[in-house]
């Protein structure tokens, strides 16, 4: 693999509430996933994430979430099934409608947090999910986790299936991500993150919190800009690695 596309979730400052460092990791990735307001995020940090992105050259895309601005988006919440396709499509459409109104392009669609992980094995919440993004636009394509049974579902319903895989999460067994209640969810330095990025693009595998090696197959890799590595990390795979660093085509 002569080339990547990284994504990073950005834009998730909100009020007087900063998180993340935007700035610092623009200049070394090829896709953004940008809060929509619901895990972080408001409609000032949307717009200039997308202003960012736009001076960067970096590929936009909505990242919406459950309603859980005090949980950062990572706590599973029970919502019927038709008032949740209303919230995710609320979310994409104005993500879309700022980014249209700056000239720019919004391509594709990634869930976040606790949302992200159930749509990768509920296949009713991946329906609505997908449903949603179908009635704002069909065209637009879906990241999400890679190997998950919402890949194939999300290309059955028609849709270009973005694989995502994780340079600064620690995997099971069974391909999910480790939870983040559990310790070492997170990968805690720059060398284990770029291990991972080698083993990934390499040797198409990754390492599983056993020590057991999986198969792994992905269009894109995504860093956390909320991870205070994350800077680092990206520095180092830019120095050390023959990998270019490309958008995905849709």
């Amino acid at each position: 693999m002569n080339s990547i596309d990284i994504n990073c979730d950005l834009g998730e400052s909100y009020g007087q509430f900063k998180k993340g460092n935007d700035d610092a990791v623009f200049p070394y990735i090829s896709s953004c996933n940008i809060a929509c307001g619901f895990h972080g995020g408001d409609p000032y940090h949307m717009e200039k994430t997308i202003e960012r992105a736009i001076k960067h050259k970096v590929q936009i895309g909505a990242h919406p979430s459950y309603p859980d601005l005090a949980g950062f988006g990572r706590r599973k919440i029970d919502i019927p099934a038709e008032e949740l396709k209303s919230q995710i499509k609320y979310q994409i459409a104005a993500l879309k409608g700022m980014a249209e109104s700056k000239g720019a392009k919004m391509n594709y669609v990634k869930a976040h947090g606790a949302l992200y992980n159930e749509i990768a094995h509920n296949s009713k919440e991946a329906e609505v999910f997908l449903q949603a993004v179908k009635e704002i636009d069909p065209r637009l394509a879906i990241m999400g986790l890679a190997g998950s049974p919402f890949q194939e579902q999300a290309q059955k319903a028609g849709f270009k299936f973005i694989r995502e895989g994780f340079l600064d999460r620690r995997y099971l067994e069974n391909g999910k991500l480790m939870s983040r209640k559990e310790k070492g969810s997170v990968l805690e330095s720059v060398d284990e993150s770029f291990k991972q990025l080698k083993l990934i693009t390499e040797e198409h595998a990754v390492k599983t919190s056993s020590g057991r090696n999986i198969p792994l197959e992905i269009d894109s890799l995504c860093i956390h800009g909320d991870n205070p590595l994350a800077e680092e990390i990206l520095k180092t795979i830019i120095s050390n690695s023959n990998i270019e660093i490309k958008a995905f085509s849709i």
